[in-house]
């Protein structure tokens, strides 16, 4: 039988940018029953934000599909070096490169390490983030502001191009952005900038390269849960996280991670540029 997703978590709160293992219950993100079968076999693939959730669950999806992994993530040592291990358990490498990638420098070391050590990149996944609610835009200084926009799509533009002269035909893009980006959300006002944000990079970068044969894909999704969750909403948010889809609950990062290889293979996805997909718990938007 397949593993049950989690039930609604109970009230908890923990420091930015949080820790797995202090979640309760903790995410399910290490790809367990999940079965590769060689999809990525040789690919040498950079995730940002790879130590935890998202980021985690794809990683390690990856490696069981074949791909060498870079992480790239803040601070966070414990979880990045669980998910090297996990990596590594599948028999693939894994390089960990901390730091922020809200500075412009850093963006260009860790596309640059992931092609020295690795040899080389084949698929790019944007999937750093950085949230802080407020009450009101009076409330939101223009430090978070900026911020915000430095680690959600700065970054994003920056590794981009920095990746851009180490990727060939048939090579893949993934931004990670939100259900947020496509229909708001009152309190994540400069969240939800950067996700739309990232909606439109994606659909311009993949006009700009289809007659270089690389694809530039993003996911959506809806309610999460992940270290940032607790690390970000005050304790009363985290018990009604997710309770407002349809399905009642957020998604397990295990969920999700497939679409990433979906997009990564050439072989499944080699039709699709310029898409957003968004695993959403059941919700319906329009277009």
């Amino acid at each position: 039988m397949p593993e049950q997703p989690n039930s609604t978590p109970p009230p908890q709160t923990q420091s930015y940018p949080g820790d797995s293992g202090e979640m309760t219950p903790e995410p399910r993100d290490e790809m367990r029953r999940y079965q590769g079968r060689g999809l990525l076999s040789g690919k040498r693939a950079l995730v940002t934000g790879g130590d935890s959730g998202i980021g985690r669950a794809v990683s390690v999806a990856f490696a069981k599909e074949g791909a060498d992994v870079a992480i790239a993530y803040l601070s966070e040592h414990e979880d990045a070096e669980h998910t090297r291990k996990l990596v590594e358990a599948e028999g693939r490498r894994c390089v960990l490169l901390p730091g922020d990638l809200g500075e412009r420098e850093h963006c260009v070391q860790v596309v640059e390490r992931t092609v020295s050590e690795l040899g080389g990149l084949d698929v790019v996944v944007n999937n750093v983030a950085y949230q802080e609610p407020v009450d009101s835009l009076e409330e939101l200084t223009d430090e978070q502001w900026e911020r915000t926009f430095a680690v959600n799509i700065h970054s994003y533009y920056r590794v981009t191009k920095a990746a851009l002269p180490h990727l060939g035909e048939g090579s893949a893009i993934i931004n990670t952005s939100s259900i947020n980006g496509l229909r708001g959300n009152k309190t994540l006002l400069d969240y939800s900038a950067t996700k739309g944000a990232i909606n439109a990079f994606t659909y311009a970068m993949a006009q700009n390269l289809v007659d270089r044969g690389i694809r530039v894909n993003a996911v959506a999704p809806g309610p999460v849960w992940t270290p940032l969750i607790p690390a970000t909403f005050p304790e009363e948010k985290v018990e009604q996280f997710g309770k407002q889809v349809p399905m009642k609950r957020a998604a397990d990062p295990d969920e999700i991670a497939p679409s990433y290889v979906f997009f990564a293979s050439e072989l499944m996805s080699s039709y699709y540029t310029g898409e957003v997909l968004a695993p959403i718990g059941g919700e319906t938007l329009p277009g």
